[in-house]
């Protein structure tokens, strides 16, 4: 039977504290939709998490979330600029456009999943013509799909010219908890111009739940609406946003993430194939041939091939120490 300890951290079970919240929210009625006191109690979790006054909003999936947060940045005649191997231009099926009703992505290159200044720069100077869908808004991930994390000063410098711009910045937070184990600085990201965040539950460690911030509260205005069109406005709400109350006024949100970062090092240390991007977070990614592949699956290990060709492990809060030096003693058999 395949393991799936290091092939996504969505293979992971949720941790202990997002469980308790859930069990102990499911006591008596309350209101629905996101009108009930957990909700509002797990929405002052993240402002406190980020230390800033801003509409809070859970949904069900990553894809939705972004997705959805695009649709409130552009219309369906413009575009948002992100890295050419963001979850939103090579993992979501086109949902932006579709909940965008159109709206384009552009691809931007980048070492390592992070967006080249240079890159961005020339996209800003392009000019605004008929003939193509103009960019109005700016997606960033953190930490990024290759595993790296953008420091706060690295992101100023790409928020801040599309702010002169007039861009929305949206950033993706699927993996934000563990940019935050990282060092990533939360309470920076509101002065960073950000105008719409997403941050990942499910990665972290709960069940199927995200929050959507909303900084600027001009795009709260029928934001509600936005999710009930989108099927994304559940009307056990308390469900969705119990999980971040447990992880967050437990402080586990950071510290799983802290975990499962210091198990990929570990997990980077033991194995013999070369590193193809700098290990920040919880992902490592691998030059590693098809015969090597296959022999790794044939061992019991399942693992990707990502978009650039390499062979990704990541490593959820749940990974243990003894199955990274167990998957660290079977790379070094197949090598």
């Amino acid at each position: 039977m395949a393991r799936y300890d290091f092939a996504s951290d969505n293979t992971a079970p949720a941790a202990p504290e997002a469980i308790e919240a859930l069990v102990a929210a499911n006591t008596g009625f309350t209101s629905g939709y996101g009108t009930d006191a957990v909700s509002a109690r797990a929405a002052d979790a993240v402002r406190a998490l980020l230390d800033a006054d801003a509409e809070v909003r859970f949904v069900a999936s990553g894809t939705a979330a972004n997705a959805i947060a695009l649709a409130a940045l552009c219309r369906p005649f413009e575009a948002v600029l992100a890295h050419e191997h963001a979850h939103v231009c090579t993992d979501e099926t086109g949902a932006p456009g579709f909940f965008g009703h159109g709206l384009g992505l552009v691809g931007l290159p980048g070492a390592s999943g992070r967006i080249d200044p240079a890159a961005l720069a020339a996209q800003l100077t392009r000019p605004d013509v008929a003939h193509r869908q103009f960019p109005v808004a700016l997606s960033l991930t953190n930490a990024t799909e290759y595993g790296t994390v953008y420091s706060v000063e690295e992101l100023a410098a790409l928020t801040a010219p599309a702010k002169a711009k007039g861009l929305g910045v949206h950033l993706d937070g699927a993996r934000l908890a563990n940019a935050a184990a990282a060092g990533f600085d939360l309470k920076a990201i509101g002065s960073l111009g950000v105008d719409i965040l997403v941050v990942g539950g499910t990665k972290a460690g709960m069940t199927a739940t995200e929050a959507v911030v909303i900084f600027d509260r001009a795009l709260a205005r029928r934001f509600d609406a936005r999710l009930k069109q989108s099927g994304q406005l559940p009307s056990k709400g308390r469900f969705y946003a119990a999980p971040f109350i447990g992880m967050l006024e437990s402080g586990a949100f950071v510290a799983r993430a802290a975990h499962a970062n210091a198990m990929a090092r570990r997990l980077a240390e033991l194995s013999p194939f070369p590193l193809r991007h700098p290990v920040e977070a919880n992902a490592v990614f691998v030059d590693m041939d098809d015969a090597t592949l296959g022999r790794l699956h044939a061992a019991g290990w399942f693992a990707y091939r990502f978009l650039d060709g390499s062979v990704r492990f990541m490593c959820s809060w749940a990974v243990t120490p003894d199955s990274v030096e167990e998957l660290g003693a079977t790379l070094r058999a197949i090598v």
